[in-house]
């Protein structure tokens, strides 16, 4: 059984299988696993193509729908819009993934790679956007899912008098059983994955050779295709025109990628691999993410066809009977009662894992990043009360849409698509910062092109917009009261000091280190000069006691935990120095201050001047900028992180 399985789509590691357990350390237990196991030679894993099937619940399943909302979106124009899909699949999406597994081979995927790649409060604000798309995309494959599986259900003929007019609440029974099993704790097996794909593909197999022979017994059906093409779009240049605007209605069909990234951790790698260098595991990645989307392209066009070619326009719309089930229709219709309900479990059984391994990945991404931006709730991290919070919006989605897998189609593209958009948009500026020009530009054309889709889908089903938007101002709003309310915890990981700085530590093993913050300008001899008699006259320090400068400077102040490197000097062949960078000025020194204290065993003293200004202002500097009124800051951070007054390090203030 494995403890990290897959998540659904954008860019988290993959997905949190004991549901019962904290995802964020199931997540990062994954990765040191992995991380050990490639340190002793070989990457412990699965062959590629049996990790691919973990993508298969999410990727492969779409077969239930998509021809269906293709059809809808497109009419008769649905094979070649649907073959415009397969071009933008393998010359857009498929580069930049094979490009995105290179840039982050630990399942990482095109989120992390923006954060790294963009810094401060800016690429922090914009990963948080893009959690509210990521959200988006998780909520609706559950929600879609489901209502499809409900369809398939409710749409069987040995069913439909029982089912018929309760797609809703079988919709909702679907979504709190998934709820519930996640509650009791929730595990799955590549093996399981394997069979639910192995299974549900050779049925579409056997579907579309069946559709395919029909259509051969039948060759009027084409003759009468093209004539309605002809009558309706005119010429094949208009033909394509039409089903490049109607292409982002098509959207879902990319849905896969970003779990082949996911899944990578998965993949066993080379004898040779290592974690700086796993080009086993990167090969094995791409292969994955290549074969996935030639079979399913080959899918796509097949199925599109068949659907478009042989089942009544009017069963697709609403009510109809192959609505949401276009696959499912040919099956019964020309393959008996039996296999056709054989097919319908099939399929709600990988509709039904596509929305489990959503789940898990909701309860692995989220904890992933907000923790690490101070931007979270303590209950983020615990799984159940996140279940039950994702399981209620789920509900909420499901009556907002009805249970219309149509209808919840444009919210889904548009989530795909912005995930997609940004992935382009991060191996561009990877390419570019690698001063490669030629894929920069390629990358840049492929982003340009996704965006363009995106927006339309947008402007014209706006209802992803409107879900992402909520999403991203719930996240931000608990994300800042979060880090308001954790203004003031001590947020070092951990303090290293050099040779230096050891031994300057050292020198004050039986008498207090008195430190002197000092923000640093020109470093020169006066400035120190000077710090140290207007120090030394504000708080009648005797002029025998040794005074060490301690000068912190502020990289990013978007980060929230960090680890402390403090390095010593000696300036001007007197004045003691010690540097550090971090964060937050007020969490540096206090966090300093208490490592010498436990190194030591003694009371450091810590020697600040008032700063000049409105203190509302200067709080909101902290907050913002890592720096503001230093002095009363590093007291309140060290009164949390010490209560017992007697072992606090002095703060003095003159």
């Amino acid at each position: 059984m494995l403890e990290d399985v897959t998540a659904a789509k954008p860019a988290q590691q993959p997905a949190a299988g004991g549901a019962s357990e904290d995802a964020a350390q199931t997540q990062s237990e994954g990765t040191a696993a992995s991380g050990d196991a490639a340190a002793h030679g070989a990457h412990a894993g699965q062959r590629w193509w049996r990790v691919m099937c973990l993508t298969g619940l999410d990727y492969f399943s779409t077969l239930g729908y998509q021809p269906g909302i293709a059809a809808l979106a497109a009419g008769v124009l649905s094979p070649i819009a649907t073959i415009v899909l397969v071009v933008v699949t393998l010359l857009g999406a498929l580069p930049v993934y094979r490009r995105v597994a290179k840039e982050s081979p630990r399942g990482e995927g095109s989120i992390a790679m923006l954060e790294r790649l963009l810094s401060f409060w800016k690429g922090k604000l914009f990963v948080l956007a893009l959690l509210g798309f990521a959200a988006t995309d998780f909520l609706i494959t559950i929600t879609l899912s489901a209502a499809d599986a409900s369809a398939h259900l409710v749409e069987n003929p040995h069913l439909t008098s029982f089912l018929g007019g309760k797609q809703v609440l079988i919709t909702l029974v679907l979504v709190a059983l998934l709820g519930a099993v996640f509650l009791k704790g929730f595990s799955e097996a590549i093996g399981l994955a394997v069979a639910l794909v192995g299974v549900y593909l050779t049925l579409n197999v056997v579907v579309v050779a069946v559709g395919l022979w029909k259509i051969i017994e039948a060759p009027h059906v084409v003759t009468d295709w093209t004539d309605a093409l002809t009558a309706q779009h005119g010429n094949p240049i208009l033909m394509v025109g039409v089903a490049l605007v109607t292409f982002p209605k098509l959207a879902l069909g990319l849905s896969g990628f970003e779990t082949g990234v996911a899944v990578m951790p998965h993949i066993k790698g080379d004898p040779t691999d290592t974690e700086a260098d796993p080009a086993g595991r990167i090969r094995g990645a791409r292969k994955l993410l290549t074969t996935s989307a030639v079979i399913m392209s080959c899918f796509l066009i097949a199925t599109s066809f068949i659907t478009t070619l042989l089942i009544p326009a009017d069963q697709f719309k609403s009510g109809g009977s192959a609505n949401g089930r276009a696959l499912a229709y040919l099956a019964h219709e020309y393959l008996g009662g039996a296999f056709g309900s054989v097919y319908d479990l099939s399929t709600i059984a990988i509709l039904w894992f596509a929305g489990a391994s959503a789940m898990a990945g909701m309860l692995n991404l989220l904890p992933r990043y907000l923790p690490r931006y101070g931007m979270a709730p303590h209950w983020a991290r615990a799984v159940r009360p996140m279940v039950i919070v994702l399981t209620l919006i789920g509900f909420l989605v499901t009556w907002i849409f009805d249970a219309d897998v149509d209808a919840q189609g444009g919210a889904y593209a548009t989530g795909v698509l912005v995930l997609i958009s940004s992935a382009a948009i991060a191996v561009t500026i990877a390419a570019y910062r690698k001063h490669e020009r030629g894929w920069t530009i390629a990358f840049a054309v492929i982003s340009a092109i996704f965006l363009y889709t995106t927006v339309l889908n947008v402007m014209e089903r706006p209802d992803g917009l409107k879900i992402g938007a909520c999403f991203i101002a719930g996240i931000i709003l608990v994300s800042l009261l979060s880090r308001l309310r954790r203004a003031f915890e001590l947020r070092v990981t951990s303090v290293a000091l050099d040779d230096v700085a050891e031994r300057f530590i050292r020198d004050y093993a039986h008498r207090p280190l008195r430190l002197i913050a000092n923000e640093p300008n020109h470093r020169d001899i006066a400035e120190y000069r000077d710090k140290i008699r207007q120090i030394r006259a504000d708080n009648d320090i005797p002029g025998e006691d040794d005074l060490v400068f301690v000068e912190v400077t502020v990289r990013d102040a978007s980060d929230f935990e960090a680890e402390l490197t403090v390095r010593g000097e000696v300036l001007h062949g007197r004045y003691r120095v010690l540097t550090l960078e971090s964060s937050s000025i007020p969490n540096a020194l206090a966090a300093l201050a208490l490592n010498i204290r436990d190194r030591t065993g003694q009371q450091p003293h810590l020697y600040f001047e008032w700063t000049e200004g409105s203190p509302f202002a200067q709080f909101l500097r902290f907050f913002l900028f890592g720096q503001g009124e230093v002095a009363p800051v590093t007291r309140e951070v060290l009164r949390e992180a010490e209560p017992d007054r007697a072992r606090r390090p002095r703060v003095h203030v003159g």
